[in-house]
């Protein structure tokens, strides 16, 4: 690994706070509580003001202890907040070490905060330092960091679903799979390439921002990082960027302070407004996610049924090409099936239309009253997007689909008169 250029630092209170402080709330009751109460709660340990609704701090430095005999290099310990003492800013802040405790409670391992999710992905490539990443379609911001990294190592990208390119794995090389798959919303086996990992001695690595926590728990399937760009779900009012790495908990011990001296040194450090910013999102998380997951398939269920009803019986069967989401996939309809098991909770807030021709596809959004006509996704505001504007090498007749918190009958509505009104006028 990469990190082993660098000397690691002792870890201090903050890498402390991450892996012991969530805890602190399954102690108490002997069990662990819901994923409502630990969004809500799983930073209480870090309290050390009486205000219930947390501070922001916008300091980038903090003061060193007075007493000279409590001087540690790059531990800068506050007998007063132990689990919230800091000395800059890149290395570790208030607001983002809060919303580190509840990324960690929710997702289950020892979580990373970064600048974006493409900031986590580049750390964690960088970290893994793989000869090989096999890596199918998805979000094409990841291909262009594998792109970047060919340029300076030679690093070779393969091809997921190319049985040809899988042969070319060796031991240390990264399989990397995003289950949901932006932007169809379709899912992938994470049992399946665990297996091919173990098989290969590869890292297992999942982008999991498409079904973040009650959706699905990837850990189950012993997957080696967990990432999201939580600027998504996470963040979930489209006002911050964010990133996260989550480590298996048997493997923390030594990753974590090995990664958090990497992103010392990268500067992909999250700032302390969307620490705060994530914080407060975080507390809805399940509010949302459940209510967004159920909207969306209630939608792709009135679509599907549409579309199936035969080419001119209805607007939604002149118009829709094809409809695509986890749920549409063959095993969703199987009770035992992989995507089942995997997804127990619901499919995920995306998918994807492909209406019959570019036009219609790129003419929709301005037709639409509730749907915002934008890229991103995981807001509590609907968007509908015409992939093509951010994706070059998508289908031009493509549309992705991000439910919000709208009555879904709403939303349907919205879809329905929107392409009645291209139809009247000639689309």
């Amino acid at each position: 690994m990469a990190s082993d250029e660098l000397p690691v630092r002792p870890a201090g209170s903050a890498v402390k706070a991450v892996v012991e402080g969530p805890n602190s709330l399954a102690v108490a009751f002997g069990r662990e509580l819901s994923m409502a109460s630990r969004s809500v709660h799983a930073d209480d340990y870090i309290n050390n003001h009486q205000a219930v609704a947390p501070p922001m701090h916008v300091s980038t430095t903090f003061r060193y202890n007075r007493d000279p005999e409590q001087l540690r290099p790059w531990d800068n310990l506050n007998p007063n907040a132990p689990y919230d003492s800091h000395v800059y800013s890149r290395d570790s802040a208030p607001n983002t070490t809060r919303f580190e405790a509840i990324l960690t409670s929710l997702l289950g391992a020892p979580s990373l905060s970064y600048a974006s999710g493409l900031a986590a992905f580049h750390a964690m490539i960088v970290f893994l330092n793989p000869k090989r990443v096999a890596i199918g379609g998805g979000y094409h911001g990841c291909h262009g960091i594998l792109h970047i990294m060919k340029r300076l190592n030679g690093l070779e990208q393969l091809e997921l679903e190319d049985d040809a390119d899988l042969a070319k794995l060796e031991k240390g090389d990264v399989i990397h799979v995003e289950t949901p798959l932006n932007p169809t919303g379709e899912a992938r086996d994470l049992a399946y390439y665990r297996k091919m990992a173990d098989e290969k001695g590869c890292y297992l690595t999942v982008d999991a921002t498409f079904a973040p926590p009650p959706l699905m728990e990837p850990f189950k399937y012993n997957v080696d990082i967990v990432m999201h760009s939580a600027t998504k779900y996470f963040g979930g009012h489209s006002d911050m960027l964010a990133g996260v790495l989550a480590i298996r908990p048997d493997r923390a011990e030594k990753w974590l302070p090995e990664l958090r001296e990497e992103r010392l040194h990268l500067g992909g450090v999250m700032g302390s407004l969307e620490g705060w910013l994530g914080v407060r999102s975080a507390r809805t998380l399940e509010l949302r996610v459940k209510r967004q997951s159920e909207s969306a398939q209630k939608l792709v269920d009135f679509l599907a049924e549409k579309k199936a009803a035969g080419d001119n019986s209805n607007i939604i069967a002149q118009s829709v090409f094809k409809i695509q989401h986890a749920s549409q996939q063959p095993e969703a309809k199987d009770e035992n099936s992989w995507l089942r098991k995997q997804m127990p909770n619901g499919f995920g807030p995306v998918f994807s239309l492909w209406l019959e021709s570019e036009e219609k596809a790129k003419r929709l959004p301005s037709k639409l009253q509730l749907f915002h006509h934008a890229t991103s996704l995981g807001g509590v505001e609907s968007l509908i997007e015409w992939r093509a504007m951010t994706d070059p090498k998508v289908d031009r007749r493509l549309l992705r689909v991000s439910i919000g918190v709208e009555g879904w009958e709403d939303l349907r509505d919205d879809l329905v008169q929107g392409l009645e009104r291209l139809k009247e006028e000639g689309f």
